[in-house]
């Protein structure tokens, strides 16, 4: 079973580099994020007529939004990360296929709304984890996948790419990064890339030609998947082509 995630920072625009990597990898289940536009402005039809069902959780005003892509039947379990009734921004899917959970996730930047919105970061965080506690406590096999914007450690990121006080790799940060995987997940590219994983993001400009990245996108698996998993890359070639989104896929194949 092969899963992915692709920040596509705009489908609209990225509709041809979606199908260009689901035609290189053909993952049987896929979750996007930075969808920047309205649920029903979401380009199924293109997608649908490459083989794959879709579903989509778009966001008045262009921003956030996330949607599941998966050539295997899937249940909608969950559109809301819990533990917030009045939070309303378009960031957690989660389905069930095949008896896994897969939740999507785009969580929050942190740099942005000053102290208030890092604030929200680290709650949000706190919230993933209480449902990742539930999933792992009823040994349900789980996968969170998404645009995590946490670099976990000063490894996760090119030399002076980042300024200590940014969100992504501020203490508290990468503390709550710590606190999902101290629960019994297993960041998968790291499992399989222990001194080298490559990285995820590249910022526009020249970054990218001189690999000034990040490593932000994630893939976290619960023991049960862990058991499973045979390889984890990172498709940079989605990164080399014209006018890319800024973050490449990652994908995780299972037994």
């Amino acid at each position: 079973m092969r899963l992915a995630t692709f920040n596509v920072n705009s489908i609209r625009r990225r509709v041809p580099h979606l199908l260009r990597f689901l035609k290189r990898y053909e993952p049987d289940l896929a979750v996007l994020q930075e969808l920047k536009c309205r649920t029903e402005e979401f380009p199924a039809l293109e997608i649908e007529a490459a083989g794959y069902r879709c579903h989509a959780l778009g966001q008045p005003g262009g921003r956030n939004g996330v949607a599941v892509v998966s050539r295997l039947p899937f249940e909608v379990v969950a559109e809301r990360l819990p533990g917030d009734e009045a939070d309303d921004q378009a960031r957690y899917l989660e389905v069930e296929a095949r008896g896994i959970r897969i939740a999507g996730i785009y969580l929050p930047n942190g740099n942005s709304g000053g102290e208030d919105g890092f604030s929200y970061k680290i709650r949000w965080m706190e919230r993933l984890r209480e449902v990742a506690c539930d999933r792992l406590d009823s040994f349900t096999p789980f996968a969170i996948l998404g645009d995590f914007n946490v670099c976990p450690t000063d490894a996760d990121l090119a030399p002076g790419a980042l300024p200590p006080t940014d969100a992504l790799v501020r203490p508290e940060a990468r503390a709550a990064f710590r606190a999902l995987l101290h629960l019994g997940l297993t960041d998968a590219l790291r499992a399989l890339h222990p001194e080298d994983a490559p990285y995820t993001y590249w910022d526009y400009g020249p970054a990218f030609e001189a690999n000034r990245g990040l490593r932000i996108d994630h893939a976290l698996l619960s023991p049960e998947l862990a058991e499973r998993l045979l390889s984890a890359e990172v498709d940079v070639a989605a990164r080399a082509e014209e006018h890319p989104s800024d973050h490449a896929p990652v994908v995780v194949t299972l037994r």
